[in-house]
């Protein structure tokens, strides 16, 4: 349920200042320690930041997609780590639960994950399963015997990039259960940290989004307990499409965050900066980039503005009980064409922004080359560009135009 709009209006104005006043300044300091300092996290959960689009009945703050996506874009004028240390409580690590979960599942997980008592994770990718997401190995075994007497699955594999797994208390795990081919054989499974046999690796050195970790996670024949599945079993892999299909938003308002953040830094840079006598805003060259990467990021934010109410329309409409509006029955292709188009979007205003600033966007003290590194991983992550690309095709056509 939408919040009134006073309400709204000062949770944004309550980021934008937190961003601006709070965050923007610590942006070296998380790059070089490679961490998000405790105290800045604590002032996120007590922000209700980790509860973002989890239901007010559980402690969430409920947001729709619009307005979800309208805090997402102040969030990204900081560098994405921010966003990224309760990203997943907030998507893909908290929504295949919200979406599929049963009222016990929901009540025992839900309210701790929305006051970020418990960080989440999305287990989905593999060494050797990245974009081919319906090919996991994983597997998870049924074994009558273990378990509290109901039964409980065998969970064995690796699973590979999985954000926040360093601090994760809960992973929602894909995993194969059956025989059938593809994703008509993966089930999804709430597993607990704690639970004997799974162990976290080290985390890798990335290009970019120092702070945000990401890790293998080992599963060594855990006993997952039957209630712990995540919907019927051989819906994980349409639970995990659903997912992704919101975060794919989320993201998408994100890059238009950090393109806004960068237009303006460009502008205040190339209003001082003077070469050849006068301001270099002055010289039409400077101005046709800027003027690009503005007209990038307007087209950007009304698609992503646009994809987030439709999807609300459709969530209200299904909670009513009555028929899809008029533009659909989901947002799948929309939704991959903002991820698509926001995620290469921001890599060109970035490249831009270098170019800019010249020489000192190369060097670290202006930070224009941290988001430059940080905003790559955008067309990977929630799937990558030529996903999209396939998903966008397969469903125009199967719309017909």
């Amino acid at each position: 349920m939408a919040l009134d709009a006073e309400t709204f209006d000062a949770l944004i104005d309550t980021v934008r200042r937190f961003v601006a006043e709070r965050l923007r300044p610590l942006e070296a300091e998380v790059e070089a320690q490679d961490a998000i300092p405790d105290d800045v996290t604590a002032e996120m959960k007590a922000m209700g930041l980790f509860g973002l689009s989890i239901a007010e009945e559980y402690g969430g703050l409920g947001l729709t997609m619009l307005e979800e996506v309208k805090v997402a874009i102040e969030l990204g004028r900081t560098t994405p780590a921010f966003r990224s240390s309760f990203g997943t409580n907030v998507g893909i690590g908290s929504q295949g639960l919200v979406m599929a979960g049963s009222p016990e599942q929901k009540a025992e997980w839900l309210p701790r994950i929305a006051s970020g008592e418990i960080i989440t994770s999305f287990a989905l990718t593999e060494p050797d399963v990245g974009s081919d997401s319906g090919a996991v190995k994983t597997k998870a075994v049924w074994d009558p015997g273990s378990g509290s007497g109901a039964g409980a699955y065998r969970l064995s594999g690796t699973k590979r990039f999985i954000t926040n797994a360093d601090k994760a208390d809960l992973f929602t795990v894909m995993a194969r259960t059956g025989d059938a081919p593809g994703g008509r054989g993966v089930s999804a499974f709430l597993v607990p940290r704690d639970l004997a046999g799974v162990s976290i690796g080290v985390p890798e050195k990335k290009m970019g989004q120092k702070g945000a970790r990401v890790a293998d996670v080992i599963f060594d024949d855990v006993v997952v307990p039957v209630e712990n599945r995540l919907g019927a079993e051989g819906k994980g892999f349409k639970i995990a499409m659903r997912v992704l299909d919101r975060g794919r938003l989320h993201i998408s308002a994100v890059c238009v965050g950090v393109a806004e953040r960068l237009i303006a830094d460009c502008v205040a840079y190339a209003s001082e900066r003077k070469q050849f006598g006068k301001p270099i805003a002055e010289h039409q060259l400077i101005q046709a980039m800027i003027a690009d990467s503005k007209t990038e990021a307007l087209a950007a934010r009304a698609l992503v503005l646009e994809t987030a109410a439709a999807k609300d329309a459709l969530d209200q409409a299904a909670v009513r009980g009555t028929d899809a509006p008029a533009h659909g029955k989901d947002v799948v292709m929309e939704s991959a064409a903002a991820k698509y188009f926001a995620s290469e979007m921001v890599g060109r205003v970035a490249d831009r922004a270098v170019q800019i600033y010249g020489g000192a966007g190369y060097i670290a003290d202006y930070g224009i080359e941290r988001l430059y590194r940080d905003v790559r991983l955008f067309r990977i992550y929630e799937g990558t560009s030529q996903i999209q690309q396939l998903i966008i095709a397969r469903e125009t056509l199967k719309r017909g135009g």
